[in-house]
């Protein structure tokens, strides 16, 4: 699919990092006018995130032009801002994946990004350049890739396992007329990876009009023991019951990259099922690992202590921190969706897959 390249390798994402990237939200569909309500509800949340993540680890801000006088304002004592064109601000799905070659140097992957499958709402003129921008700012090395794909659809394990979705890669609106196969390999080729596994597909709200066609990571995501923690809706009336256990019973007959069943972790939605008259996709799946903690969605309900009790033993050397990620949400996504690492360069022993 691609010209040669060295071998690359995608660290998990609790490998130690340099910096994490975040994108400021501009002004625009989504989040509203300059000045609007919504447009600082949007920066507040995104702000509030990079404040608990820069106690851990180097945060650097992208933000328009235009706007970056209001991001020193609010980030500047926490976070490197750079001025870049954007369109958007879901910084996993436009910024470069970060990778090792084989000797432990960082690479990055850009793939090709068309705005969730060329959907009719969204913009991305400016946040197809911004792998590459952020590449050359991270100097680092590039490789393309000629596959549509985003960050937030695939998770891997760092034992040669990728998690993907039918609905995702295989979307029409991204890749079409290219089998699993053909997908597989670039997939490997650019991830390091060897053996992939396929979700059916993703949450119901994920199919709205909104939404991203099923990203794996809203419902599922490796810990460093290689289990998977898997998103559960625990409350019949809500259109994600059936979906989960859909999910789950798919999960119970794959295997990992050695051949081995997963280990499933459970772990239950908010209670919180509606908000303005809709049913919402609340989930604590969307967390982000970095060095020494673990940003979890938190939605001031009853279910947050639980899963953060759930993270802590799947993560006993880091600190759990209960952000709240309630208007994140309500804009589309997860503090996960709205971070990308940048991990560190390894030695070369610590680029192959335990």
């Amino acid at each position: 699919m691609t010209s040669p390249q060295p071998a690359l390798r995608m660290p998990p994402e609790w490998a130690p990092h340099d910096r994490t990237w975040m994108a400021f939200p501009p002004s625009n569909d989504t989040f509203g006018e300059p000045g609007s309500a919504t447009l600082e509800a949007a920066r507040t949340a995104w702000a509030r995130v990079a404040r608990m993540l820069a106690r851990y680890e180097p945060v650097t801000v992208v933000a328009a032009p235009q706007d970056e006088p209001a991001a020193r304002e609010l980030l500047s004592e926490v976070a490197t801002i750079v001025p870049m064109p954007l369109d958007d601000a879901w910084m996993r799905d436009i910024g470069p994946t970060f990778v090792h070659q084989d000797d432990g140097a960082l690479a990055a992957v850009d793939w090709i990004f068309n705005g969730w499958g060329a959907q009719s709402w969204a913009a991305w003129d400016r946040d197809q350049h911004i792998a590459a921008a952020i590449t050359a700012q991270a100097g680092s090395q590039r490789f393309t890739s000629d596959l549509v794909n985003e960050g937030g659809a695939f998770h891997v394990d760092g034992r040669g396992t990728v998690l993907l979705t039918e609905t995702v890669q295989r979307d029409e609106g991204r890749n079409p007329g290219q089998g699993r196969e053909q997908i597989e390999a670039e997939i490997h080729a650019k991830l390091g990876t060897s053996h992939a596994v396929w979700f059916p597909r993703g949450l119901t709200k994920d199919y709205e009009e909104f939404g991203t066609r099923g990203h794996v990571d809203m419902f599922a995501a490796f810990t460093p023991a290689g289990h998977i923690l898997l998103h559960r809706q625990e409350d019949p009336t809500h259109p994600d019951y059936e979906v989960t256990r859909e999910l789950r019973r798919f999960l119970e007959t794959a295997r990992n990259a050695a051949g081995e069943p997963f280990t499933i972790i459970d772990v239950p939605a908010p209670e919180t099922l509606m908000e303005d008259g809709e049913y919402v996709d609340w989930t604590y799946i969307n967390h982000y690992v970095a060095n020494g903690v673990v940003l979890l969605c938190a939605y001031d309900d009853p279910r947050d202590d639980q899963a953060a009790a759930l993270l802590a033993e799947a993560y006993p050397d880091r600190r759990i921190e209960l952000v709240d990620a309630q208007d994140i949400l309500r804009f589309g996504g997860g503090i996960h969706c709205i971070t990308q690492q940048q991990p560190t360069p390894a030695k070369t022993s610590e680029t192959r897959p335990s």
